[in-house]
Protein backbone atom coordinates (compact mmCIF):
# COMPACT_ATOMS: atom_id res chain seq x y z
CA UNK A 1 0.00 0.00 0.00
CA UNK A 2 0.83 3.51 -0.73
CA UNK A 3 0.40 6.75 1.10
CA UNK A 4 1.12 10.06 -0.28
CA UNK A 5 1.11 12.84 2.77
CA UNK A 6 0.23 15.99 2.46
CA UNK A 7 2.33 18.93 2.45
CA UNK A 8 2.72 22.47 2.94
CA UNK A 9 5.62 23.90 0.62
CA UNK A 10 7.90 26.47 2.89
CA UNK A 11 10.54 27.04 0.67
CA UNK A 12 11.62 26.27 -2.98
CA UNK A 13 14.94 26.22 -4.95
CA UNK A 14 14.75 25.40 -9.06
CA UNK A 15 13.02 21.94 -8.51
CA UNK A 16 13.66 21.12 -5.22
CA UNK A 17 11.45 22.49 -2.33
CA UNK A 18 11.43 21.91 1.57
CA UNK A 19 8.13 21.22 2.79
CA UNK A 20 6.44 21.16 6.31
CA UNK A 21 4.12 18.31 8.70
CA UNK A 22 3.49 19.54 11.72
CA UNK A 23 6.77 21.18 11.89
CA UNK A 24 8.73 18.03 10.87
CA UNK A 25 10.61 19.26 7.42
CA UNK A 26 11.56 17.31 4.56
CA UNK A 27 13.46 18.09 1.33
CA UNK A 28 11.69 16.73 -1.72
CA UNK A 29 11.81 16.72 -5.76
CA UNK A 30 8.88 19.06 -8.07
CA UNK A 31 10.35 17.12 -10.98
CA UNK A 32 7.22 14.80 -11.17
CA UNK A 33 4.82 17.78 -10.28
CA UNK A 34 2.96 18.80 -13.46
CA UNK A 35 2.05 22.08 -12.35
CA UNK A 36 4.22 24.90 -10.86
CA UNK A 37 4.19 25.00 -7.09
CA UNK A 38 4.66 28.41 -4.97
CA UNK A 39 5.35 28.79 -1.37
CA UNK A 40 2.20 28.00 0.56
CA UNK A 41 0.89 25.48 -1.95
CA UNK A 42 0.14 21.84 -0.54
CA UNK A 43 1.25 18.67 -2.83
CA UNK A 44 0.80 14.92 -2.36
CA UNK A 45 4.48 13.80 -1.59
CA UNK A 46 5.19 10.07 -2.16
CA UNK A 47 8.64 8.73 -2.01
CA UNK A 48 10.50 12.14 -1.68
CA UNK A 49 8.58 13.45 -4.27
CA UNK A 50 5.60 16.12 -4.81
CA UNK A 51 2.79 14.04 -7.43
CA UNK A 52 0.12 16.65 -6.94
CA UNK A 53 -1.22 20.03 -5.68
CA UNK A 54 -3.86 20.48 -3.41
CA UNK A 55 -6.54 22.12 -1.76
CA UNK A 56 -5.60 23.77 1.49
CA UNK A 57 -8.74 22.45 2.99
CA UNK A 58 -8.79 18.96 1.87
CA UNK A 59 -4.94 18.71 2.94
CA UNK A 60 -5.87 20.10 6.27
CA UNK A 61 -9.05 16.99 6.43
CA UNK A 62 -6.51 14.92 5.08
CA UNK A 63 -3.64 15.49 8.16
CA UNK A 64 -6.24 15.70 10.63
CA UNK A 65 -7.45 12.64 9.89
CA UNK A 66 -3.91 10.85 9.59
CA UNK A 67 -2.89 12.74 13.13
CA UNK A 68 -5.91 10.89 14.53
CA UNK A 69 -5.06 7.31 13.50
CA UNK A 70 -1.76 8.13 14.72
CA UNK A 71 -3.01 8.84 18.07
CA UNK A 72 -5.62 6.19 18.34
CA UNK A 73 -2.76 3.88 17.52
CA UNK A 74 -0.49 5.06 20.46
CA UNK A 75 -3.58 4.30 22.92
Amino acid sequence: MCLAVPSRIVEINNLLATVDVYGARKEISLLLLPEDAKIGDYVLVHAGFAIQKVDEDAAKDALNLLKEIAEAVEE
